[in-house]
């Protein structure tokens, strides 16, 4: 295994990794996937849909701060939020992460019209990534991506989705065999 941090956010990241199953957190090699791409990207404004116990938005958010950017997450449960909060205060990424509570498509629907989105990852309720991904399309940047968890595994709830990314002509998509299989969706075109 490749130590990508200091020892305090490998710890925190290999104490998550025994919780995986319970917290739906994503594999290890998608979360390295994900830190990769992030920085060589560039990304800076980095939103994520699904915030869990902090696990995947570690990955992102030591990606965000060493280029410089903001994390905004969101999680629905209270519990899952305080657990992922002392995360990231424990790893050294607090500062640049916002967290918001609640129902995503709530807080997609009131996003300020000049929030910009280089990078979003969407990691919940599978049914709605649809919703999601109309929401998150007008504020998403030309060249910018949205990576989706669970296509395959969830292969049923996520179809609405690929269907509608796959028909998009402002977007191309790809589908990466990485556990529980990734969509990683490019922004060609600005539609303002």
């Amino acid at each position: 295994m490749i130590k990508y941090f200091d020892d305090t956010t490998e710890k925190v990241l290999a104490d998550l990794e025994v919780t995986q199953k319970q917290f739906w957190n994503i594999a290890r090699v998608t979360g390295e996937f994900l830190y990769t791409l992030i920085k060589t990207e560039g990304s800076k404004n980095v939103l994520e849909i699904g915030t869990s116990n902090g696990y995947s938005g570690i990955w992102l958010g030591k990606a965000v701060k060493e280029n410089g950017g903001h994390l905004t997450t969101i999680e629905f449960y209270d519990k899952r939020l305080d657990i992922a909060k002392e995360n990231f205060k424990t790893c050294g990424v607090s500062e640049i992460i916002t967290t918001l509570k609640g129902s995503a498509l709530m807080h997609l629907e009131y996003l300020p019209d000049d929030f910009e989105i280089d990078f979003a990852f969407i990691d919940a309720n599978k049914s709605e990534y649809i919703k999601y991904f109309e929401f998150i399309d007008k504020h998403l940047k030309k060249n910018g991506i949205i990576a989706c968890d669970n296509v395959l595994s969830h292969e049923a709830k996520c179809k609405p989705f690929i269907d509608a990314i796959n028909s998009n002509p402002n977007y191309e998509n790809v589908i990466l065999s990485l556990p529980a299989g990734l969509s990683l969706a490019r922004k060609l075109k600005d539609l303002k």
